[in-house]
């Protein structure tokens, strides 16, 4: 496991950023990079069948040192990094024994992490921590979640006395805007389940996430000379306030928690003749998230009935599921991951995801895949950062789940 500082820092000296807006795949040529740096990784640490697509879908097999059947298990994480935030010249800064006070990321700019905003800092007191230096996110999402499935690969082939049956490993691009599962080959995977490594604190273990559809809001006004506008200007971003203004103003993502679900409005752009609004909306029980749908189209259809005209367009698309559906009839698979953490003396926190991964996407392609975490918080922004100990703690996490499948099978 000692190489596994040395392999993140590399991994994210990669710009990886996926672009929402590209009608590629890899949405970046620049993810290609890390994705070609990975295919050689793993000819060096020893894998078999190494490939990767035209889309840069890795995949690579460790073979099974036993002589009775297993099933196949995966492993699965992303290599892109979030379009929100900057990842070019990613410098990260090692801290040492954190001693639970103030790290300053960037003393010119006075950009501090401080354990008063982001109270989880104080549970790795005594850790070593990888933070950025306060001008690009650190790309610990997901590139952390990479780092341990290639150590914990490494360490399976130089310790063959530890048992285990065929194991799958998948890298992808483009998890951040959604697509990272759209061009996944499950079948060429050939997998029994997996687990994606993409989750944040210490323990988490994952098998329920958000429904979720994005909504686009198209207001129509009609632009005329502001000093002879009486009667005839319709103004498109008042109409679209009323719009905002019609949905529940307490459910959205800073008021809600667990299981509450939300109306989240992304971006805006408006004139008088014409304004945009992108939503996502989120829910994890399926019929909430229904009615959410029905709820943004009744506001729009109450508006444009006052009006007298369709002033107010909606175009609502799925993006993806729960994947509690998929996941409680092979709820083994979980049960494996946590006895797994448990052995390791890690306490499993059972909780559902307020988001979505690859693992929810590939469950309805056909491949179960429950997630657990990488150790990274504080996702894609300046203050990101992860525990040296917690990628540790993960990539054992896998190596017990390897070890415990051949055992119980």
């Amino acid at each position: 496991m000692k190489n596994i500082t040395d392999r993140f820092l590399k991994y994210v000296s990669f710009d990886t950023q996926s672009d929402a807006t590209s009608d590629t795949t890899p949405s970046t040529k620049k993810q290609w990079d890390i994705a070609n740096h990975l295919v050689e990784e793993l000819k060096g640490i020893g894998l078999q069948d190494i490939s990767i697509d035209s889309h840069a879908y890795i995949m690579a097999t460790l073979p099974s040192n036993v002589a009775h059947k297993v099933p196949v298990i995966g492993f699965i994480s992303h290599f892109d990094t979030s379009p929100d935030y900057t990842a070019t010249n990613v410098k990260p800064q090692i801290h040492e024994n954190y001693d639970g006070k103030d790290i300053i990321l960037n003393k010119e700019q006075d950009i501090v992490l401080s354990p008063s905003y982001f109270d989880d800092l104080l549970l790795y007191v005594g850790q070593t921590l990888i933070t950025t230096d306060g001008t690009t996110l650190l790309g610990a999402d997901d590139k952390a979640g990479v780092a341990e499935i290639v150590t914990a690969m490494e360490y399976l082939i130089q310790h063959p006395e530890i048992k285990h049956g065929e194991i799958r490993i998948g890298f992808t691009p483009d998890e951040e805007i959604g697509l990272g599962a759209h061009k996944f080959d499950v079948d060429k995977f050939n997998a029994e389940w997996a687990y994606t490594m993409d989750g944040s604190q210490v323990g988490e273990l994952e098998y329920e996430n958000f429904n979720a559809a994005g909504a686009v809001v198209t207001v129509h006004g009609k632009i005329v000379h502001p000093g002879y506008a009486k009667g005839k200007m319709v103004n498109s971003m008042l109409i679209a306030n009323e719009f905002i203004s019609a949905l529940p103003q307490n459910e959205i993502p800073q008021e809600t928690e667990g299981y509450e679900g939300f109306f989240h409005l992304t971006d805006i752009k408006g004139s008088v003749e014409k304004t945009m609004l992108e939503y996502i909306i989120r829910d994890h029980d399926l019929e909430l998230y229904e009615q959410r749908k029905l709820q943004m189209l009744a506001a729009a259809k109450s508006i444009n009935d006052k009006l007298g005209s369709e002033a107010i367009e909606i175009e609502i698309k799925d993006q993806y599921f729960n994947m509690r559906e998929k996941v409680e009839p092979v709820m083994h698979i979980v049960d494996i991951a946590e006895q797994a953490m448990k052995d390791l003396g890690i306490k499993p926190l059972i909780k559902a995801i307020r988001g979505g991964t690859d693992g929810s996407q590939l469950s309805y392609k056909g491949l179960p895949c429950p997630n657990i975490f990488a150790g990274g918080h504080n996702f894609h922004g300046r203050y990101e950062y992860v525990p040296v100990e917690s990628m540790i703690k993960a990539s054992k996490v896998i190596v017990k789940i390897a070890e415990l499948t051949a055992q119980k099978y």
